[in-house]
């Protein structure tokens, strides 16, 4: 793709997240147009467009992956239709930002990262957070060694989520863990370094196959623990942290979720204990320059299809081990 020309993007639905994931983080970035949007509903499309600017409104999901002015596709659907509608853009030849979980479950993951390769297309799995300067920063002192040998992590996300809501239907892929576990689990992996095994989880269920908390134990190679848990219920309180524990000291980040919005890096080696937050843009910000100068050639997409294969392998293993079926299965 030529470095002077804006990368063009349309957008698959009108979703909540959209505005502040691409739109607002496309504001002033020359190197990027959102020129299209397509949704099941053309009055909600327009609404849409209206409201944001957007030129051109295109009549369904199928027109907007086959339209030749369109060189990438972001897809915030629902999780059941991230397989359908990013394979469906990759073989027409489009680059793919897919929201989080990239597919239902692993096997369709592996397709996907199958196809891009296939069509030679970028396709990344939005976890935004990656790309914000404070999990960067979080990864250099988890693996510099301050810490000593690693001994135990804990992830934790929880969000109250209204029972009308898509994630409470099965049909659609929902879940606590298909929505909020995916990223406490990437968490413990990213930050630091390890592979992890799921030992056992627990659900609590509202519809049936619907966790609306889970509880996960994991194993990591070094021999450490982990722990992951989130929860979606009515009663649940607003919370992101991770903490880390090693030998020499611990780690605690307080929202590394969306570190835009505020956040507490801190630290303990022996007797001495810092405080700090890191200094960036929005995380979506960060994210989508990171996508546009992977498709100009100057970058690498971190969390890409075949990432995102690691991550509905653990994903539907903690359901395993829940007596949970994965997604889509």
């Amino acid at each position: 793709m030529k470095s002077d020309c804006p990368v063009r993007l349309g957008i698959l639905g009108t979703a909540r997240i959209a505005p502040e994931a691409i739109v607002k983080a496309a504001v002033d970035l020359p190197e990027v147009e959102i020129c299209a949007i397509a949704a099941r509903e053309p009055v909600r499309a327009a609404q849409f467009a209206a409201a944001h600017r957007i030129e051109r409104v295109l009549g369904s999901y199928e027109e907007l992956v086959n339209d030749h002015l369109i060189d990438a596709v972001y897809n915030p659907l629902p999780n059941s239709l991230h397989y359908q509608w990013t394979i469906r853009a990759l073989e027409a030849g489009k680059h793919v930002l897919c929201e989080k979980p990239i597919a239902s479950n692993a096997d369709q993951a592996v397709r996907l990262a199958q196809a891009a390769e296939r069509a030679g297309r970028v396709l990344g799995e939005a976890f935004h957070y990656y790309y914000h300067p404070l999990a960067e920063r979080v990864r250099k002192l988890m693996r510099s060694g301050a810490l000593g040998p690693l001994v135990e992590m804990e992830a934790q996300f929880s969000v109250a989520v209204p029972s009308d809501n898509i994630r409470y239907q099965w049909n659609l892929a929902g879940g606590a863990t298909m929505d909020l576990g995916c990223y406490a689990l990437h968490w413990l992996r990213y930050f630091s370094g390890e592979d992890l095994t799921v030992v056992s989880a627990t659900a609590v269920t509202g519809p049936p196959q619907i966790d609306l908390s889970m509880d996960a134990v994991l194993h990591c190679d070094s021999g450490a623990r982990a722990r992951m848990s989130c929860s979606m219920a009515a009663d649940a309180k607003v919370w992101a942290s991770f903490k880390a524990q090693g030998e020499k000291g611990e780690l605690t980040v307080v929202n590394p979720i969306a570190p835009h919005l505020g956040h507490q890096l801190k630290t303990r080696v022996g007797s001495e204990e810092r405080r700090e937050t890191v200094t960036g843009e929005t995380t979506y910000r960060h994210q989508l320059r990171a996508f546009v100068a992977t498709l100009r050639g100057t970058a690498v997409f971190p969390t890409d299809g075949r990432q995102g294969i690691t991550n509905m392998q653990t994903i539907d293993a903690v359901y395993r081990a829940a007596g949970l079926a994965p997604r889509g299965t």
